[in-house]
């Protein structure tokens, strides 16, 4: 049986009555009417009791069905009361397995290579969590239909003695914005790419599976990357509906890697891929107390990726623990004919990320801050920039040298906070890498080829919700009037090469000796973005309980709340990546931060209710993958830099 744990520590909660049935022991998920069930928190059941209300779901059709009023409410009360103080209610091993929401990669190896479970087994269990949340959260839009038959297989090879990798057997998703040449759809969250194919796999798709891991199927994104309307909010898409964060009740997930994020902060995947042109992978990692590792461009191939800009997408991680980042950066980096980009690498073969990460990572380096980029009218109660400032003495006393105040110029702070060549770069890019893109379909159903077709489909459309979410980002690059090929746009690009390079980062990096930057994550996004420099954003703290809850414009989602989570970003010049891990993971395993504060909602499917229980989700993943309602979610994307809206 499978239970839905909305956790509340100590909190007492009334009695409720038991009005459903859950399938029967051995009885496949989707060979009988599922029912959604609540475990409340006590502690005269070890932090579980078990009370229900009958909401049917009926297999994957009725996956998006929405949570009853009462419960919503319910579980907002909860959040409120749960605050900072409460105990973790997850334990490491549940039954002799390892709990799902925590576990980590070695510790899935582990399980695999002894035989205490099996790939099949870890399929199982994750769709079973993805079916008890996915109605509220709206994180995940596909589940693969072959996920099943491609674990057997790989069950079966590591029976043989073959494995390709510590990702073997392991399951993982991805962005709906990277393509594979399967059952399921890529999208970029919009119907205009529903149904179209791919002649093959993305080159990151083809590195994930041929390193052993099984891409389970596609989360839900904010539409088009965040790069379609100006009046659109994170984590929505016509295609995927509303996702939802999971510290606060329709928390903002932030975006454009919104699923991605949710994914892995309550373990429906081992972990998840993001993609970021400035923000998508940093920001939605923070807002879900990740690690989250934006590459530098050109690591990461972007080959059949949908695209914004060529000079600023990557393709990175987003896991719960820095090694597990590593290792999934492990498996996608690397050349790739197909994406000039690549070419670039100063190394035939990656460094080796997962031996980056070092306790003593710290020591004898120097670490600067460009305090004039933290703008503290966007952090106005302090809280962020004070658990920073903590930070900066966790950082001095393991043995870094802080540099303190070393600040980017007067003009490229100006331009960086009001300029326009970061949008010039980017409407341009968009134009011609999206027509690309599109060239390369081996099907297109809905027969669109450039950003013209695109929109005028987009606009006549009714589940595109147009004109109540806008198209304004696009009719703004169409406005402009020339492409990436126009000497205008040349003179925009070495712009921000300036502001971001000599006058910024790089020029800090450089002058100063230093050996990486250190900001907020709500900071750190936008100036590595002009250059294509990595970052990678730790947990670092959470709002308090008494954090008064902000709404966006339309009431739709909670951008800031109670027990929001927040990062800490370190920043390095191009092909940094081994350092920056370094870092992070010395940073990380000096404070363990993650599990301070619990999500509000977690899934209690555990491998303990799996393993050698005739369980089995193959009716309900074979049959197909699975679409949402695309019921209408109106809300508002925060403006650039605020926290929440990234591309």
């Amino acid at each position: 049986m499978t239970f839905v744990r909305f956790l509340a520590g100590n909190f007492q909660l009334p009695n409720m009555d038991e009005v459903g049935t859950a399938c029967d022991d051995g009885i496949p998920l989707s060979a009988c009417t599922m029912y959604k069930r609540w475990r409340w928190p006590s502690p005269s059941m070890g932090g579980l009791v078990r009370s229900v209300s009958e909401v049917p779901v009926r297999g994957i059709e009725n996956m998006y069905s929405r949570f009853t009023t009462p419960v919503l409410l319910f579980s907002v009360l909860l959040a409120l009361v749960c605050g900072q103080t409460c105990p973790n209610t997850t334990v490491e091993t549940i039954s002799g397995f390892p709990a799902l929401i925590e576990v980590t990669l070695e510790e899935l190896e582990t399980g695999l290579e002894s035989g205490s479970f099996t790939s099949v087994d870890l399929v199982n269990a994750y769709v079973a969590r993805i079916l008890e949340v996915n109605g509220t959260l709206n994180c995940v839009t596909e589940i693969n239909p072959d996920a099943l038959s491609i674990a057997a297989e790989l069950d079966a090879e590591r029976a043989n003695g073959i494995t390709r990798g510590p990702l073997h057997g392991v399951p993982i998703i991805i962005k709906n914005n990277i393509a594979t040449n399967d059952k399921m759809n890529n999208t970029s969250g919009s119907f205009a790419l529903y149904g179209a194919k791919v002649p093959k796999d993305s080159t990151l798709a083809s590195k994930l599976r041929a390193a052993g891991a099984v891409i389970l199927g596609k989360s839900n994104l904010s539409q088009w990357a965040n790069f379609r309307s100006f009046n659109s909010t994170n984590g929505w898409s016509a295609y995927g509906g509303q996702t939802f964060g999971v510290y606060y009740p329709q928390e903002d997930p932030s975006g454009s890697s919104s699923g991605s994020g949710v994914v892995s902060a309550i373990g429906l995947a081992f972990a998840a891929l993001g993609t970021e042109t400035s923000g998508s992978i940093l920001s939605p990692s923070e807002f879900s107390n990740l690690v989250g590792i934006k590459p530098t461009v050109g690591l990461t191939s972007r080959n059949l990726v949908i695209p914004i800009s060529q000079r600023q997408d990557t393709v990175g991680p987003m896991a719960r623990t820095v090694k597990d980042a590593a290792y999934v950066l492990q498996a996608i980096a690397g050349k790739d004919p197909l994406d000039n980009y690549t070419l670039a690498q100063p190394f035939d073969t990656p460094p080796d990320y997962v031996a980056a990460c070092n306790f003593s990572a710290l020591r004898g380096k120097r670490i600067g801050i460009p305090r004039n980029v933290i703008d503290p009218s966007l952090e106005p109660d302090n809280t962020v920039v004070d658990a920073f400032n903590a930070a900066v003495k966790t950082i001095k006393n393991a043995g870094a040298t802080i540099v303190d105040n070393a600040n980017i110029t007067a003009f490229a702070l100006d331009q960086y906070n009001n300029g326009s060549a970061e949008t010039i770069v980017l409407d341009a890019d968009f134009i011609v890498n999206l027509a690309e893109y599109l060239a390369m379909l081996s099907y297109n159903p809905q027969n669109v080829h450039t950003l013209e077709e695109v929109r005028t489909f987009t606009q006549h459309f009714p589940q595109e919700d147009y004109p109540d979410r806008d198209t304004k980002v696009w009719d703004q690059a169409l406005a402009l009037g020339y492409n990436n090929t126009d000497p205008r746009f040349w003179a925009a690009y070495q712009l921000n090469l300036e502001i971001a390079g000599p006058q910024g980062i790089l020029g800090l990096l450089k002058n100063y000796s230093l050996d990486a930057l250190i900001l907020p994550t709500n900071f750190s996004p936008g100036l590595p973005a002009l250059v294509g420099t990595p970052v990678i954003t730790v947990p670092l703290g959470f709002l308090p309980p008494s954090e008064p809850v902000v709404r966006n414009m339309r009431g739709t989602l909670v951008e800031t709340g109670p027990n929001i989570p927040f990062g800490l970003s370190f920043l390095g010049p191009a092909w940094s990546e081994a350092t920056l891990i370094g870092f992070a993971y010395a940073f990380e395993q000096r404070t363990m931060v993650r599990n301070k504060v619990q999500p509000y909602i977690v899934p209690a499917t555990e491998l303990v209710d799996i393993v050698g229980k005739g369980v089995n989700a193959s009716i309900s993943v074979e049959k197909r993958g699975y679409v949402s309602s695309g019921k209408k979610f109106g809300a508002v994307r925060t403006p650039k830099r605020r926290r929440g809206g990234e591309m």
